[in-house]
């Protein structure tokens, strides 16, 4: 299927407000429910995890009831636009707890709101990120599709990421953490209509093949192949040691600025160039292609990020951000930058995978593989949310100190540095060892897929 310049720039608005809502909850929840509504951090990062496991059965079902479904307007944008809905609702209600609540309530509502966030996202999710395969081959056209989308990503996760602690004081009309409910009720509201918005256009300008035109199968043969299919699962093992890396680091690093920097104001100004650099590097992957082999990009760029969270671990230490804290930015941006590159290169992994899983098993899985992608990135969030929380328990960290001891911020040093280091180093051995979608290897999966068409 040839895609327009229309249905490119639809699929990239509709990335833009998937990941503006995610990010929202993704990286202020627990400062949100810990710092300004004073719930543990060991209970919220405990509720985040145990909704991940929960979408352990949840997301790869969803993938079969999309990969099942028949519509007049297609198979995957039905899902989207209902999950989209329901979402948006949710997000707004997970900021909007009601100021009479008290804090056994808010535990109560934290958790079961937070559950039907999790399944919300799940409907849109999952068949959005499944199209890629769907409507794209494997090249060019594919590649620079993950491409545009994962920038778009980006961008969308740079919103609520640099603007959070910039808009909800104002919208709060106080500095004070206690009137940042109001902020965040109507900041929650803002983004969950950008994203209601985006998802209207995404349906209306992205093109579907034809039902009849996608192979089915029944839930036991789809679960089969799903485990069958050994790349898939390399990839799946990758995107969860590599989210996990960046979620940890992303829940700690506002708790670095507030109180070890003690200085919050700047911390939109380093977000922001993280940010920026992670979109250029996004947008820069079809170039890096045209003179490295796929897998020795992703190599070369998990060892960058590597030496970025060692740079940040010796800048924390040594003390030189309290002269200046712009030297941040070194680490940070190559933090980000590398993450950039490797979001956009999993996603090609996994869309080839999905190509490789048919040639090998006879089947075509998109919705059930990108389901577990879903799964893998809210698992990785929850997880990176329970040893943050756990984390800043240990560390001994008072949120209503006027300043925390030597101990706690040397231990918040090492936890927002240290654990990410070695998840990418495990995520470099696993993809060395199992990973076996070279380009050469993809263009005789393409051959083999020609032929089985063929023969049909």
């Amino acid at each position: 299927m040839k895609l327009t310049i229309r249905n490119k720039a639809a699929f990239c608005f509709g990335a833009f407000g998937k990941d503006i809502v995610y990010m929202l909850v993704n990286s202020y929840l627990l400062y949100y429910y810990n710092v300004v509504l004073g719930i543990s951090s060991a209970f919220i990062g405990a509720v985040l995890m145990g909704a991940r496991i929960f979408d352990a059965l949840n997301d790869p079902i969803m993938g079969v009831v999309v990969a099942k479904t028949r519509t007049r307007w297609g198979r995957f944008r039905p899902w989207i636009l209902s999950g989209t809905v329901l979402n948006a609702l949710t997000v707004y209600a997970l900021f909007a707890v009601p100021d009479s609540m008290k804090p056994g309530s808010m535990k109560i509502w934290l958790t079961l709101i937070y559950l039907a966030w999790g399944v919300t996202y799940t409907l849109m999710d999952i068949p959005f990120w499944s199209m890629i395969p769907a409507i794209t081959e494997p090249g060019k056209d594919r590649e620079q599709l993950s491409s545009l989308a994962r920038s778009s990503s980006g961008i969308g996760d740079a919103i609520p990421t640099v603007l959070t602690m910039i808009v909800v004081p104002v919208l709060s009309g106080t500095t004070a953490l206690a009137g940042y409910r109001i902020g965040f009720r109507y900041w929650a509201l803002i983004i969950a209509a950008v994203f209601l918005i985006s998802e209207i256009v995404f349906v209306k300008n992205v093109p579907e093949k034809k039902p009849e035109e996608m192979k089915s199968a029944s839930i036991g043969e789809m679960f089969g192949s799903l485990f069958r299919n050994d790349q898939a699962l390399c990839v799946v093992a990758a995107v969860i040691l590599v989210y996990l890396a960046l979620d940890i680091v992303g829940n700690l690093i506002l708790y670095f600025f507030q109180f070890d920097l003690g200085n919050t104001d700047v911390y939109s100004v380093f977000t922001a160039g993280c940010f920026l650099a992670q979109v250029i590097f996004m947008m820069l992957v079809p170039v890096f292609r045209r003179k490295m082999e796929k897998l020795k990009l992703f190599s070369v760029t998990i060892v960058l990020q590597i030496a970025g969270f060692l740079i940040l671990l010796a800048f924390a230490f040594s003390g030189i951000y309290r002269g200046s804290w712009i030297v941040l930015l070194v680490p940070g941006i190559l933090v980000y930058a590398s993450y950039g590159v490797l979001n956009v290169m999993l996603t090609i992994f996994l869309s080839d995978a999905v190509d490789y899983g048919e040639a090998k098993n006879g089947k075509r899985e998109e919705s059930v593989i990108f389901s577990m992608q879903t799964f893998t990135v809210k698992l990785a969030s929850g997880i990176a949310a329970f040893i943050s929380g756990l984390a800043i328990e240990w560390i001994g960290l008072d949120t209503e100190a006027a300043a925390q001891s030597a101990a706690t911020l040397g231990g918040l040093r090492l936890w927002m540095t240290v654990p990410s280091a070695l998840l990418l180093v495990v995520a470099f051995l696993l993809f060395r060892c199992f990973y076996r979608l070279s380009d050469k290897k993809m263009a005789e999966v393409m051959s083999t897929l020609r032929k089985q068409k063929q023969e049909i």
